[in-house]
């Protein structure tokens, strides 16, 4: 569905390249958690496969057509949620009535639903809201597109604890398998129940690039007191209850996903996970 090869990318005056010879690729059906530390390059790749960026080098194809052609059929099909945006002073349905028709698949009724999931609706006015709750009412309209893809840039980012449980939801109940929805971010924790496949990156350096139940039937994620030994383990973590641990998943033992630990031990031990999952 969405292809990227061969990329490289520097930012004029920079001379620094964010990405070299990058490739990657993504598929329809599937929720996608892009991961990485800040200043890894997670934005501008997002911005990059949204053709919001010219790369100097390689391509990105979506659904066969380069998204450098901005072509109305691709950008009707794609939508973007930055990390920082700022919207007009207009109700929120104002504002879908001036931009929904270029979204074919636009819906009124998904985005009242959506809507009332954060106990709003459309009648307010954007500048009215605090910043977290625009970011709601955006991501609601987002939604509401109905898009093939949608690309979100740290969406949990001002959003309290209540709100972000509220946004797993929302993402959940609006997935479909013709959808692909990419989530960047660095807060793993806010995530981690809604991925159905996890890319980490490093720049250039995609450091894993596996399924969920790819991941859980390699790895054992476990937690074990301070007492017990932990060799051959992969990677090692302090705890409360002792350690948090990631041990090779050997005899197929049911495993459940501890993203935060996932993500701690990949940056810490490079080699040892790519050998495992053959990056």
């Amino acid at each position: 569905m969405l292809k990227i090869s061969d990329l490289a990318f520097s930012y004029s005056g920079n001379g620094c390249k964010v990405f070299n010879d990058f490739s990657l690729s993504f598929e329809k059906g599937a929720v996608y958690g892009l991961l990485g530390l800040n200043g890894t390059g997670k934005s501008t790749l997002l911005y990059l496969l949204t053709g919001l960026l010219r790369p100097q080098q390689g391509s990105v194809l979506y659904k066969g057509e380069d998204v450098q052609k901005r072509l109305p059929s691709t950008l009707s099909d794609m939508f973007i949620v930055p990390e920082e945006f700022e919207l007009p002073k207009m109700s929120i349905k104002r504002y879908a009535a001036l931009h929904a028709g270029f979204y074919p698949r636009f819906s009124y009724e998904q985005l009242q639903k959506n809507l009332a999931m954060f106990g709003l609706d459309d009648s307010v006015v954007f500048n009215n809201l605090s910043m977290g709750q625009q970011k709601k009412a955006f991501m609601c309209y987002a939604l509401a597109t109905n898009t093939s893809l949608l690309v979100m840039d740290e969406p949990t980012n001002g959003l309290d604890i209540p709100s972000k449980s509220e946004f797993r939801r929302l993402i959940a109940s609006n997935m479909t398998d013709d959808k692909t929805i990419i989530i960047s971010t660095h807060q793993v924790r806010d995530i981690d129940s809604l991925l159905d496949h996890i890319v980490i990156i490093d720049g250039s350096q995609v450091l894993l690039n596996a399924s969920s139940d790819e991941i859980c039937r390699r790895l054992l994620f476990t937690e074990q007191p301070i007492s017990e030994p932990t060799d051959g383990a992969l990677f090692v973590q302090p705890s409360v209850a002792g350690n948090s641990v990631i041990l090779p998943n050997e005899f197929d033992e049911e495993s459940r996903l501890n993203l935060e630990l996932l993500f701690n031990g990949v940056l810490a031990e490079r080699d040892k996970f790519a050998v495992l999952f053959n990056v």
